[in-house]
């Protein structure tokens, strides 16, 4: 018998004979990795879905659950649209509409975070195309599908800078002083919408200048954030019942119905006050962008998504409840010169100091929605370019070597996220729209999968599923974003008109003409749809398949049989 190596001999023999190995998918595309560098979750990607892993696996369970729970934003996301319930049906539209929406919310939700067990990938839903529709109809639905989230997660970061921008205008306005005008306000400084704009491009800016950080300080960073949220929400909600001095009893809370948006009768109207719920609640799969950077993604993902959405349910209803005891007269927040309803509601209820304190902190939580739901949308540009999805996507996969993420797609976001924002100088609806989209095209790009699901059935569950309660749950999230749809492309004021129109399917429209004017001119000539199986080939320099890979097939790999030959 031969002379043996040493055992650490043969280790150094062993990473160098795995060195850099090609792994081809189904569509030919071939891409070298160093396998000694892989860890099982990146083995499994490239294997599975055909990828080559880039980024750094930082992300464990709290911080994944605070970027999760980042993503809704409760407490600046509520301040931001509670408008909408209020102009729909008042209080009680508030209250009950957070209550019914919330629930249709939980079970796209909970369908999201069972298709991202199943298929952990930067890609999103966009990538279980691959997997739940037949082969033939991948390309076609995928491409739809990819850039509907696109549209949406734009308009989520538009939507949300914007918010910020308006918070903190509505700041300066508080401390600029204010003159009482019939028992009313007046603040000397009232922020005009293209000053709300000029800020926001500003605020998007900061927003590309932290994502252009590594996920390593993006992780630390984004693992405060919930500390810091809930503190902030606790803290507001005992100042406000500790402070206001005149509260509406039960009875106004849970059943005063006034609606001012024109609609008839008033019970439609009602249900106008969905949106607040849908804008705050929604972008589940923000969390699947991330996976690629989350150790063991198919159980800590899914399990951040649903417990970040119960938690924004349970905590928003709340919430909700405390802002309709405290805020006065609805009719006096609505006219308010901040813009902002429930930054007059903290003026009214906790003075000066207060009402700019918890002004402050819900633009400081809106940014935190707006540096993850950024990061979410870099990565979904790198994921589909990959894919060759988009115009130029040989530059949106590039990565930094320095911070190991893709500047390019984050910087690409954050020209649109700017752009589609600007149409506001032209028309304050056509903010309203951009806030309507985002509820609309993101969970349609939820939907349209989980739908895929229930109609074919070649659905393989991860380590985290819904079990026997799955189909049950799958279909009311497809019912119930087809309902909700339809509220959400009509005007939300009565009578229409250029100025108060919404503009949702304006944007629903064009995006669509784009994106199958750009398939019929392009796509449809070399995009085959998300990557489907990756197989790890000998290379020419001397590579091989991993023995995990091989074992996993029951094949004895070169690695076992040395083993056994050391033990001889």
């Amino acid at each position: 018998m031969a002379e043996m190596d040493s055992p650490s001999k043969l280790e150094e023999t062993r990473k160098g004979s795995v060195g850099a190995v090609e792994i081809t998918d189904a569509h030919g595309r071939t891409r070298k990795i160093d396998v000694s560098e892989l860890n099982e979750a990146d083995l499994a990607l490239a294997e599975q879905f055909g990828y080559h892993p880039v980024f750094k696996r930082e992300f464990g369970y709290l911080s994944s659950f605070s970027f999760a729970v980042s993503i809704s934003g409760l407490f600046s996301t509520v301040t931001t649209t509670f408008y909408y319930p209020l102009i729909a049906g008042g209080a009680a539209s508030a209250v009950w509409c957070w209550f019914i929406a919330g629930l249709g919310c939980m079970c796209i939700a909970l369908s999201v975070a069972e298709l991202v067990s199943a298929y952990p990938t930067c890609g999103g839903l966009y990538y279980t195309i691959s997997r739940l529709a037949p082969r033939p109809w991948v390309p076609s639905i995928s491409w739809v599908v990819g850039w509907m989230n696109l549209l949406g997660q734009i308009a989520g970061v538009a939507s949300s800078e914007y918010g910020a921008a308006q918070m903190l205008l509505a700041a300066v306005s508080m401390g600029s002083g204010s003159t009482i005008v019939d028992g009313v306000p007046i603040f000397n400084y009232a922020p005009t919408i293209g000053q709300t704009i000029g800020v926001m491009a500003v605020l998007t800016i900061v927003c590309g200048l932290v994502n252009s950080l590594s996920t390593y300080w993006m992780e630390k960073m984004t693992k405060t954030y919930v500390i810091f949220h809930v503190i902030v929400l606790i803290s507001c909600c005992i100042a406000l019942l500790v402070m206001t001095e005149n509260k509406h009893d039960a009875s106004y809370v849970f059943t005063n119905v006034d609606s001012e948006s024109g609609w008839t009768p008033t019970g439609w109207s009602f249900v106008f006050g969905f949106l607040s719920v849908a804008w705050t609640m929604t972008d589940y799969d923000a969390t699947a962008h991330i996976t690629e950077e989350i150790s063991e993604p198919e159980i800590k993902a899914p399990w951040a998504i649903s417990m970040a959405m119960l938690f924004t349910y349970l905590a928003g209803f709340l919430f909700n409840i405390v802002l309709v005891y405290c805020m006065g007269d609805p009719s006096e927040l609505l006219a308010s010169s901040l813009g902002q309803p429930v930054a007059q509601l903290y003026y009214n209820s906790l003075g000066l100091k207060g009402g700019i304190a918890f002004t402050v902190f819900a633009l400081i939580i809106i940014q935190f929605v707006c540096f993850t739901a950024m990061q979410a949308l870099g990565r979904t540009v790198f994921a589909f370019s990959r894919d060759n999805l988009l115009p130029f996507s040989h530059i949106w996969t590039i990565v930094n070597p320095v911070t190991q993420t893709p500047l390019y797609a984050v910087w690409f976001s954050t020209f649109w996220c700017i752009v589609i924002n600007l149409i506001g100088l032209g028309s304050y609806a056509a903010i309203s729209g951009v806030f309507n989209i985002t509820a609309i095209s993101l969970d349609w790009s939820y939907t349209i999968p989980i739908a895929c699901k229930l109609i074919w059935g070649k659905f393989t569950p991860g380590p985290w599923h819904l079990g026997k309660f799955s189909y049950w749950i799958n279909l009311w999230a497809c019912i119930w974003t087809f309902f909700v749809s339809i509220i959400f492309i009509l005007p939300t004021l009565l009578p229409a008109t250029p100025s108060n129109m919404n503009y949702a399917i304006v944007f629903m429209a064009f995006i669509l003409f784009v994106a199958m004017f750009w398939w019929y001119v392009r796509g449809r000539h070399f995009y085959t749809g998300p990557s489907m199986q990756a197989d790890f080939e000998s290379s020419s320099d001397g590579g091989h398949v991993p023995a995990a890979v091989l074992e996993k097939r029951g094949i004895e790999s070169d690695e076992s049989q040395e083993k056994k030959e050391l033990q001889a």
